[in-house]
């Protein structure tokens, strides 16, 4: 490969043996600037400095290249979120609230990679890694669930796989209009995280209540 001062694929990092490290780079710069629908994947090879053909060495199509970037994310996320869980101490109530204070702070910090998961139109069944990936992340909430209830008498426990989608549905739609970091974020006179925690609070309070 050329490595003079004239040649793009050096002034945009690219190096031989990295493409698909490059090619995501790029997807994830143009989802930050166009959004996960805006851009096409010879728009990504020449954010990435390669020629339009190179792309498909490593991915079929624009769907594989943006699922292998919200597969990435996913994975980052559940790291985020079992951290912040640590095993539910000192209780299961405050480290939940932790694991939710975890997902907000991900989608602020993060916003394209958020953007890629959630928004990218993937048809999540047709990827295998990606969907594996998800439910894995989701597992932890799950198991947030699962041991907030866990001393309550069997016939009196909500189902903690319900409990676990609605404060996902939850966390997802503050995330989504009150903590995100870039401009679809809408403003908000209390912080995002008192209001999830607020919002899980009454919730579960009501699920428990005779």
């Amino acid at each position: 490969m050329n490595w003079d001062a004239n040649d793009p694929s050096k002034k945009r990092g690219y190096h031989h043996g990295n493409l698909r490290e490059a090619l995501i780079d790029a997807a994830l710069r143009l989802i930050g600037e166009k959004g996960p629908a805006g851009f096409t994947i010879a728009e990504a090879a020449r954010a990435a400095g390669v020629s339009p053909a190179a792309p498909y060495r490593h991915f079929r199509d624009r769907d594989a290249l943006m699922a292998d970037v919200a597969e990435r994310g996913f994975e980052a996320f559940r790291i985020r979120l079992e951290s912040a869980w640590d095993a539910g101490k000192p209780n299961p109530r405050e480290a939940l609230n932790r694991v939710g204070r975890a997902y907000l702070a991900f989608a602020r910090e993060e916003p394209a990679t958020y953007s890629a998961m959630f928004e990218g139109g993937i048809a999540i069944s047709q990827h295998p890694a990606l969907h594996a990936a998800a439910d894995r992340a989701f597992q932890v909430l799950r198991e947030g669930c699962d041991s907030l209830f866990v001393s309550l008498p069997a016939g009196k426990r909500p189902p903690a796989l319900m409990v676990a989608l609605h404060i996902w549905a939850m966390s997802h739609g503050i995330a989504s209009l009150f903590a995100r970091g870039d401009a679809a974020r809408r403003p908000l006179p209390m912080s995002a995280e008192d209001l999830l925690e607020a919002g899980v609070l009454v919730y579960l309070q009501g699920l428990t209540s005779p």
